[in-house]
């Protein structure tokens, strides 16, 4: 079975940057496509950002797009998420999650992706 664990995490003030990262283990990731959502508190769990499995292709949630870049390296089976202009609004506890049955394109809800790790706190200051 594989696993997700996120860091990088914490308390930025508004207008500052982040980067988490998602480290895989237990098996290659490679293959799936890799997305980063979010959760505040009393609220649902939101997308925010997905790679494809080579990383040549992205998308984003249109609060972030401009703001937040998603990446992904194979060969270390990690996959990252810079956040800048970071703004009250989006503090949430951010988790990283795998889609391993979408081969083209890309989906935003949280039930089509099927692991995901345990979420790290990110906190925006205003």
């Amino acid at each position: 079975q594989g696993q997700l664990a996120e860091s990088g995490g914490g308390l930025v003030q508004a207008g500052g940057s982040l980067r988490l990262s998602c480290a895989a283990s237990g098996r290659t990731f490679s293959p799936y496509v890799m997305g980063w959502f979010r959760q505040a508190p009393g609220k649902e769990r939101d997308f925010v950002a997905a790679i494809n499995r080579r990383g040549g292709d992205t998308y984003y949630a249109d609060s972030v797009k401009g703001r937040f870049t998603i990446s992904r390296d194979n060969a270390n089976n990690m996959v990252y998420l810079q956040m800048n202009s970071l703004k009250p609004e989006d503090t949430a506890v951010y988790y990283c999650a795998a889609d391993q049955r979408t081969i083209y394109g890309f989906k935003s809800r949280p039930g089509a992706y099927d692991y995901w790790g345990q979420g790290t706190q990110v906190t925006v200051s205003s």
